[in-house]
């Protein structure tokens, strides 16, 4: 089976998780899939377990003599909960010629490289796309796909040289628990990369420091023709907290290194309002003044309007990989060889957002993230190169052999 037939198999099963829910994994469906690659690892007799937790652990033992270290190769199977992942109808177009594709005539979402300019890059290539209801599973079934082929490369070619290979299939990624139960011993391996990216010749190994900001704003709702200097309407006191955070710090205006406070989702009415951020910056003090300036706007509106107007509570996600893969430069420059060995020019960019590869990372599994050939992850707009897809199987094999010969 091809890597692009592994593919097309998988977005077949709807993986989507789910946020705001103490189910682990968040969805039963996502266990289906994963069900299925215990089976499939299994019928390349390769030693696979899944626990409790759904965690897909399959082990290839070395067949070098000399000590060498482990790999982890890891990739989550679930979609992101921002458009839906059931009934996917992907399509090939052969030998893309650069200009508009019409994802969905009846609905015009059109695919266009004025809009998507990573298009450009793809022309003569076969692409993979949608038919403009859903996402296509690119985020992360590629990465998936890509292991799974490299694995069956590996059993039915016993003269590859190779040390310890551990592949990892993870839920939740999506909804940011991907590792929650991860248990590194479990895995046993030195050091992993994550094949989460986008495009093929990547080797990121920074990202965002995380955090989620929780706000809870507390009204006082009064009869609108009796309110006169009695009403506080909660939704008036959000706009004004969210009014008063930096204006250049929304991620609609931010790229590259810049961070950036977003507010993801707010509900309310005139009693009671509760607001949900997402805070990023690739700098650890901004990061934490990015935070404090949420403190300092509940403690100024709580003056202004009463104590507990305002309530903000703020939970950590994840930090920048960097900060320990500085010191484990040895698995990217690894990477940046292999990628070069396939003709390729490495391409050394900060990951705007997270991965389990940086979570993994501060637990004592250094992970570096790869590319896939996956674009416009999280909707109808994703799209994925055949060519890459290869050229991503061919980098893994060229990173396990180039540790067998550290």
């Amino acid at each position: 089976m091809s890597v692009l037939e592994r593919f097309l198999n998988y977005v077949k099963f709807d993986t989507q998780s789910k946020v705001d829910t103490e189910d682990y994994p968040s969805t039963s469906k996502q266990l289906v899939l994963l069900n299925y690659l215990v089976e499939e690892l299994k019928s390349l007799n390769i030693d696979t377990t899944i626990d409790e937790y759904g965690y897909v652990i399959g082990k290839i033992k070395s067949n070098v003599k000399e000590s060498t270290k482990t790999i982890a190769l890891i990739a989550h199977v679930d979609t992101s909960p921002d458009a839906s992942g059931k009934n996917v109808s992907a399509r090939i177009v052969k030998n893309y010629d650069g200009d508009v594709i019409v994802l969905n005539r009846e609905n015009n979402v059109l695919l266009d490289p004025k809009i998507f300019p990573n298009l450009k890059d793809k022309i003569g290539d076969d692409l993979i796309v949608t038919d403009g209801t859903t996402l296509l599973g690119a985020d992360d079934k590629l990465g998936v796909a890509e292991i799974m082929d490299f694995a069956e490369f590996v059993m039915k070619n016993p003269s590859y040289l190779h040390g310890g290979i551990v592949i990892v299939f993870t839920p939740d990624e999506e909804v940011g628990n991907g590792t929650k139960f991860f248990d590194t011993k479990k895995v046993g391996a030195d050091f992993g990369y994550t094949l989460d990216g986008a495009k093929v010749g990547e080797i990121a190994y920074e990202n965002f420091n995380a955090a989620t900001a929780k706000v809870f704003i507390n009204g006082k709702s009064v009869h609108p023709g009796s309110a006169k200097n009695k009403m506080l309407s909660a939704i008036d006191v959000a706009y004004e907290f969210n009014n008063m955070l930096p204006k250049f710090m929304r991620a609609e205006i931010t790229e590259n290194y810049e961070g950036f406070n977003h507010l993801l989702h707010i509900n309310g009415a005139v009693e009671k309002t509760e607001m949900t951020y997402i805070i990023r910056n690739h700098d650890k003090d901004i990061f934490e003044k990015q935070k404090k300036d949420f403190y300092h706007n509940e403690e100024y509106l709580n003056k202004k309007y009463g104590i507990n107007t305002i309530i903000v509570k703020i939970t950590d996600s994840y930090y920048n990989m960097r900060e320990i893969l500085d010191n484990n430069q040895d698995i990217v420059n690894i990477a940046i060889k292999a990628i070069k060995n396939n003709g390729l020019h490495p391409i050394i960019e900060p990951i705007r957002g997270g991965t389990d590869g940086a979570r993994l990372t501060f637990m004592g599994l250094p992970c570096p993230n790869l590319g896939t050939g996956g674009y416009n992850f999280h909707g109808p707009f994703e799209y994925a190169s055949i060519k890459e897809m290869n050229l991503a199987v061919e980098i893994i094999k060229s990173i396990v052999t180039k540790i067998v010969n550290i």
